[in-house]
Parts: C-alpha cells; structure tokens; sequence
C-alpha cells in the first residue's frame, strides 16, 4: 500500500526545520562569543546578557550558550571580527549586511561575489548608513519614509534577502524597504 507511510514527507520537513535551527543556533553561537570576548567573560555585560535573552528566546540549549561564552572567553576568540556591508539593491533600497566572521578577507569576497551576481555593487562604509538609526539594542531602524518596492524589484528583493539569509556567516540584514525592514530575526 504505497502512499500509506508518512516518513518521507516527515523527514523532510523536519530536515528541513532542523536545518534553519542549526543556522540560527551558529549564528547566536557566534554573536555570544563576539559579546563574551567584548565583555572578557563578564556575565553582566548588557551586550552579552542581550545576547543570552536572544538566544534563550528561541530554545538555544543552556549548554551551547555555556559553550559559546566559553569560546568567547578563551585565547581563540581573537579571530572573530564583526563586518558591516552596505550597498543599494532593487528599486534603490539600502540594504546593510551584519556579518561575523573569523577570516574578514574571505567573507568580504563571498559577499562581493553574492552581489555582484545579482547585478549590485558593494558601497562604500557609510554609503547607505543615512537611511538607518541605531536603536537602543545595538540593531538598526530605518529612517521614514521607508522605500515601497513592488513586481520585479519586489521578487529581487526577496531572491537577494534569501540568498544572504543562506550565508552562515550574516547575522542579521537591514533594509529600507517597506515589509522587509528586518530580517534573519529568530523567528525564522
């Protein structure tokens, strides 16, 4: 009795949840480590107990959140470097892109490539910073009035949001564009 057995379909939608739950974890994982080396392991450090509530905000085990601090806090954590990218997408929307990274040069490349690829040039720093204000919490918030994007700038849009949101080293993506104002948030 064919058709009968749901395991396929079972298995891959949960290959498929398990998937976005390791991008999230790595990329909380790696956001902790930068603010435990910040902190030099200070528990109390406001940008290490954001990340915490961050990551325990969507189930990250107590144990890979110890593991992260710890990382952060030893002699191996001087790798890790925060990037920003800026440039101007479909329809003129500013987009930034906040990357950690342990090899600056490579993840600089990769991003230029993803851009390129899609027709865009990579801006100078600043270049699309205007069209943001920082909020309280380190993110960012884009300034009124926020750019409407609709047909085939739209679907570029959101092929370019998705291509970056698959890249493990991006951390989170800002743009100006009305309904994609923020995105790889912990909900995904």
């Amino acid at each position: 009795m064919s058709g009968h057995n749901k395991w396929a379909q079972i298995k891959r939608q949960k290959g498929a949840n398990d998937a976005a739950k390791s991008r999230m974890f790595s990329r909380m994982g790696q956001l902790i480590a930068l603010e435990s080396k910040k902190s030099n392991g200070n528990m109390t450090a406001p940008g290490l107990v954001s990340a915490i509530a961050r990551a325990k905000a969507i189930n990250m085990p107590k144990d890979t959140i110890d593991r992260a601090i710890a990382k952060g806090a030893s002699k191996d954590a001087g790798s890790l470097e925060q990037v920003v990218y800026e440039f101007y997408g479909p329809g003129g929307v500013a987009l930034i892109i906040d990357a950690l990274t342990d090899n600056k040069n490579r993840t600089t490349q990769e991003i230029k490539h993803l851009i390129s690829k899609n027709g865009f040039e990579l801006g100078a720093q600043g270049s699309a910073q205007w069209a943001f204000s920082k909020a309280g919490d380190g993110s960012l918030t884009p300034n009124e009035p926020l750019m409407d994007v609709s047909g085939s700038d739209e679907e570029k849009l959101g092929e370019l949001l998705s291509t970056f949101g698959e890249h493990e080293d991006v951390q989170q993506i800002y743009t100006n564009a009305r309904g994609y104002e923020r995105v790889n948030e912990e909900e995904e």
